[in-house]
């Protein structure tokens, strides 16, 4: 039965096969494969994104189950290259490994960055209103490197229910602006910012998942929350606390379809007085896979806390899934942080398209173009779907 399911399928290798035969071996290896081996794509492409202007990019991901059981959830590693208009570089190598019968899940989150960005909301709250309030909505350029070393190991402690810890490090370097500045904004760009950021803490996990493809969602739900404190004697600049709370929920609309109504709830919150370095506060587009806010450029937005809602409806333009469409609508708040200005309440929306680039893992190559306030709009670029 799952054979003929994916005989129906087609994703862009399909494309270029022309031997019925080749075509036929082909199903064939892979549908065993899919029972216990390996899943892969690599995905030469350019794009252009609002942070990254035009972009060479090269990824790759390879996903497979650790048994042929019925509920054993697909693991998956994935990474790319990335090299942009503007003298970006951007590595990002990420695993996620569900053990036989799903009774331990490793989560590593690793990206190194070189970054020339534009950074909004410096400024202080020694500044006038009207001047921080000026501030806070330019753009300002500056360049910094990045490594980022994210490790967390879960348990399973009931069904789909997992607890676990890990070690956080933040680094950023070499932070410099780029902007041809006056000497008083140059300074107080260096007395928000410096040259470097660190932080290093724990990382504490609860995690219910019930999905069974992590790649392309159809249906269940993924609840994660996360609490990291970061303590000077593990070589943070300073002491400070996280949280985050991560809630999705897909289903299928209408119920019969391949149609996927997709919800996301993401809190990024800071505890206590005590707030993380600049580059580490939240921010638009700053989560684990850089995805919220589709409609701003990242970084747009930045506060002591944020709180995000989106929608997205997947739905099939060819009825052997080739091709697909999405629309998407977001909204983000964040309270002030470091500027004096009012709470921000920012609403995303756009729609994409959707290329199968691997049938059996369900890996999609998405291009949205998305729609923000005043003006801001861009395209968004992912390798699988976007949450």
């Amino acid at each position: 039965m799952q054979m003929e399911f994916y005989k129906k399928e087609r994703d862009i290798r399909d494309v270029f096969r022309h031997s019925k035969k080749a075509h036929q071996q082909s199903v064939d290896s892979e549908t065993e494969s899919k029972a216990g081996k390996y899943l892969f794509s690599i995905v030469p492409a350019a794009g252009y994104t609002l942070q990254t202007g035009f972009a060479a990019i090269l990824s790759a991901n390879l996903a497979f189950y650790n048994s042929t059981a019925s509920d054993q959830k697909l693991s998956n590693i994935a990474t790319s290259i990335t090299y942009s208009q503007y003298e970006q570089t951007i590595i990002p190598f990420t695993v996620n490994i569900w053990t036989k019968n799903n009774k331990f899940n490793i989560i590593s989150d690793n990206r190194y960055i070189e970054y020339p960005s534009d950074i909004y909301g410096l400024g202080g709250v020694r500044l006038s209103v009207p001047l921080a309030d000026s501030i806070a909505n330019s753009a300002y350029t500056v360049n910094f490197s990045g490594l980022k070393l994210h490790e967390t190991f879960m348990a399973r402690v009931a069904k789909n229910t997992y607890l676990g810890a890990g070690i956080f490090y933040d680094q950023f370097w070499n932070i410099n602006a780029l902007d041809s500045l006056h000497r008083n904004m140059a300074r107080l760009l260096s007395r928000n910012l410096g040259t470097s950021e660190m932080a290093v803490g724990m990382a504490f996990r609860f995690l219910y998942d019930s999905r069974l493809n992590q790649i392309n969602s159809e249906n269940g739900w993924y609840a994660n929350l996360l609490f990291r404190p970061n303590f000077k004697f593990m070589g943070s600049d300073e002491n400070w606390n996280g949280l985050q709370t991560d809630v999705r929920w897909y289903t299928h609309f209408p119920k019969d379809s391949k149609n996927v109504l997709a919800f996301w709830n993401f809190n990024w919150l800071t505890l206590g007085a005590q707030q993380p370095p600049f580059l580490l506060l939240p921010s638009t587009g700053w989560d684990d896979q850089y995805n919220t806010g589709r409609g701003y450029i990242q970084g747009r937005f930045r506060g002591k806390d944020m709180v995000y809602y989106e929608n997205e409806y997947r739905f099939r333009l060819t009825n052997n899934g080739l091709l697909g469409g999405v629309i998407f609508g977001n909204i983000e708040y964040f309270s002030p942080s470091y500027v004096n200005q009012k709470d921000i309440l920012s609403v995303g929306y756009g729609l994409g398209l959707r290329i199968k680039i691997n049938k059996y893992s369900g890996t999609n190559l998405c291009v949205d173009y998305g729609f923000g306030e005043n003006g801001s709009r861009g395209f968004f670029v992912n390798l699988g779907e976007v949450f």
